[in-house]
């Protein structure tokens, strides 16, 4: 049994992890997840994702550590890769995806937040990298996504020292984007899933390309990748559309089967 599950309402996606009492991953669930991300890579109708946590208290606390429990080398490497492969493939999806942390959100439970583009994280949610506590390491981006987020020091801290920090903390640093009181998460990251419905598929995925670019390239190569594919969407209906839609003062009808911009 994967306990995970995806559904959709209109043009977002909901996964929830559901394994009691942790929601922790197996390396059935990641193998689930994985063909999930796979479906929706093929959806060029759904533009948002919301992934959350069943139940109240947790997120997802990580890794289910019996997966590690007889040493065997072979299996650690079909996990991390599985790891790996889950997480970068969500990373890597069209739309915008959409973390609500409803609860703790440890090792691989955050780093599934890591590699969604916002976080939301209810008040009372406590997030950490504690891997190196029980002899191992963040092996599914954490190292990395993390630093990037908030940088060397306080990734150091909760790597290296095992800090967990509060969901206040955590949007002090840039570790979320929002924090919501109590059982308000999924709401909160429902809403906003409804703000990107309103925007243009097509200039979403631009958008977020270059977003994700100009974070590994130069500025001065990223800046004639924008100008090239603000001109690419003219070539596509829903650019006139927007600008039809804004002009008549009505709601724009988005086509979803739009390629995305040339480059």
């Amino acid at each position: 049994m994967t306990r995970i599950r995806l559904e959709y309402h209109g043009h977002v996606a909901y996964i929830t992890l559901d394994h009691p009492p942790a929601n922790t991953w197996t390396l059935a669930s990641l193998k689930a997840f994985l063909q999930m991300m796979v479906e929706l890579d093929g959806r060029p109708d759904v533009v948002a994702l919301v992934i959350r946590g069943a139940g109240e208290k947790f997120f997802c606390a990580g890794a289910d550590l019996k997966m590690f429990a007889d040493g065997s080398l072979a299996h650690a490497r079909e996990v991390a890769e599985a790891f790996g492969h889950a997480f970068e493939a969500l990373a890597r999806f069209h739309g915008v995806s959409i973390a609500a942390i409803n609860g703790y959100a440890m090792g691989g439970g955050l780093e599934v937040a890591l590699a969604c583009d916002i976080r939301i994280a209810e008040q009372q949610a406590k997030l950490g990298l504690p891997e190196a506590s029980v002899g191992l390491l963040p092996c599914a981006g954490g190292t990395q996504r993390l630093t990037e987020l908030v940088g060397p020091g306080w990734a150091k801290r909760m790597i290296l020292c095992g800090e967990k920090v509060s969901a206040t903390l955590a949007y002090e640093m840039g570790l979320v984007e929002g924090v919501v009181t109590e059982g308000h998460a999924w709401e909160a990251a429902q809403q906003m899933a409804q703000l990107v419905e309103r925007q243009s598929p097509s200039a979403l995925r631009a958008c977020k390309q270059l977003i994700n670019q100009g974070r590994s390239t130069h500025r001065d190569a990223a800046l004639p990748l924008e100008r090239s594919l603000f001109l690419a969407l003219f070539d596509d209906a829903n650019q006139r559309e927007g600008v039809a839609a804004f002009l008549e003062k009505r709601a724009p009808r988005w086509r979803y089967d739009q390629s995305k911009p040339k480059e």
